[in-house]
């Protein structure tokens, strides 16, 4: 009989330990404790069989990828690595940096979940590169007070190294809202003036640069006039006035002008990474001075115009420029109706005759193809499904109208598509589907 209750004692722990590992493979992540209000994240191995299969483009196989539900607004990815980070947000105002490869859809580091000092908007996130290490970069700006003393306001990052989750918090004193930029090698906040802080995300090391510091060009009185920050390179820290623009200690935008272009009109329109996009006059004597301007790619570290191309003015100035995109490999750059092929040395802007243009281009591939829509007003509402989706060929810069419904990929890594949509939920997703060839 003793025997009997022994045997029966031992099935039951080995039930009960069996119990405890079920519980611990499908509970909360270890990071937080028993906590298990993490939003749901769905891994389909690109071996695994079907995930959600949406309308995209015919260069995507959706049979087959990796699918995470309750991603943030933004992502951002390391092309080095294949890493691609996003945030999932936890109860109580809390968010926690997720990363997965892109290539395998495996699940890779996290880090600890924290509270940002702004509670009503989603945490920005970016990603910095600085010499040959990467690093996510999440940010947000808000007040923070001990009840005693009155708030004070600031900009609170947190770094994180693409390889292992490494981080650590910055937090930067600011007042009003802080425009952040990462194209690196140090991330720049600025004031959208004349007025910055740099952060080096490798070593934490907060550094702060006034107008008077901003070393004007000589002979440049339109540099004094509008002048703005508009991030850091390679070169030192990239500055524009009302007309022309400089690398502070480097080259100056009169020096490096493209041929064609009056050497005094230089405007930054946009940064990324290594490339700045400027918008140019032409020269006084050339036939189409009153009607067109020339867009030009220049090198960050030497001012080097790359590729020129040529467009109508707009009837109207806009609000604000399209944001340049490049490649994966750097070899090709978009921004609202232009496309450049930088490897090749060419350049085209898709508008009619009359000069209109209703195409906004939001992603490109190494392969040469551009993906956006015509008839929206930019990048964002074109990745949102807004207007009439396009695939661009830089080939022979051929247009090719896509399915009504088609998602388009808001980038391209590893030969894999990431396409972003919300669910009847409200829950925003992420797909990964591997390209067909």
């Amino acid at each position: 009989m003793r025997q009997k209750v022994v045997r029966l004692t031992l099935v039951g722990g080995v039930l009960f330990l069996a119990l405890l590992l079920l519980l611990a493979t499908c509970g909360g992540d270890p990071d937080s404790g028993k906590e298990k209000d993490a939003v749901p994240v769905k891994r389909v191995m690109p071996s695994a069989g079907p995930v959600t299969r949406l309308t995209v483009p015919p260069q995507y196989a959706t049979d087959r990828g990796w699918e995470i539900i309750g991603s943030s607004p933004e992502v951002a990815v390391s092309h080095a690595t294949g890493r691609l980070a996003y945030l999932e947000q936890l109860n109580g105002n809390r968010y926690r940096l997720r990363t997965v490869d892109t290539a395998t859809g495996r699940l890779g580091w996290q880090g600890q979940a924290w509270r940002p000092p702004d509670p009503l908007h989603y945490p920005r996130l970016a990603t910095v590169t600085a010499g040959d290490r990467q690093y996510f970069v999440t940010w947000s700006y808000g007040k923070a007070g001990d009840g005693l003393t009155p708030a004070s306001t600031f900009v609170s990052l947190d770094v994180y190294d693409v390889t292992d989750g490494a981080r650590q918090r910055v937090e930067v004193p600011w007042s009003g809202a802080p425009d952040v930029d990462t194209n690196g090698p140090e991330i720049v906040i600025s004031d959208g003036k004349a007025n910055s802080t740099l952060v080096d995300p490798v070593t934490g090391t907060v550094s702060e640069l006034s107008a008077d510091e901003l070393k004007y060009p000589k002979g440049c009185p339109a540099c004094k006039q509008l002048t703005e920050v508009y991030g850091q390179t390679a070169a030192g820290l990239l500055v524009g006035g009302a007309r022309e623009f400089w690398v502070r200690g480097g080259w100056f935008s009169r020096n490096v002008a493209p041929r064609g272009a009056d050497r005094g009109s230089g405007v930054v329109t946009s940064v990324a990474g290594d490339r700045v996009l400027a918008k140019w006059a032409l020269a006084k004597k050339a036939k189409r001075v009153a009607t067109h301007e020339l867009w030009t790619v220049h090198d960050t570290v030497t001012g080097k115009p790359l590729v020129s191309v040529e467009c109508h003015r707009p009837a109207i100035k806009p609000g604000r420029y399209p944001q340049a995109v490049l490649s994966p490999s750097g070899d090709h750059l978009i921004a609202g109706n232009l496309a450049f092929d930088l490897a090749g040395g060419r350049g085209h802007c898709f508008e009619e005759a009359d000069g209109s243009s209703h195409l906004a281009l939001a992603s490109v591939t190494d392969d040469g193809i551009a993906y956006g829509a015509e008839n929206a007003r930019d990048a964002a509402e074109a990745l949102s499904g807004g207007g009439l989706p396009v695939a661009v060929d830089f080939t022979d810069w051929t247009t090719e109208q896509l399915s009504r419904n088609a998602r388009l990929p808001g980038l391209e890594t590893t030969g894999i598509g990431v396409f972003r949509w919300t669910d009847r939920q409200e829950r925003t997703r992420l797909i990964g589907y591997p390209r067909t060839a």
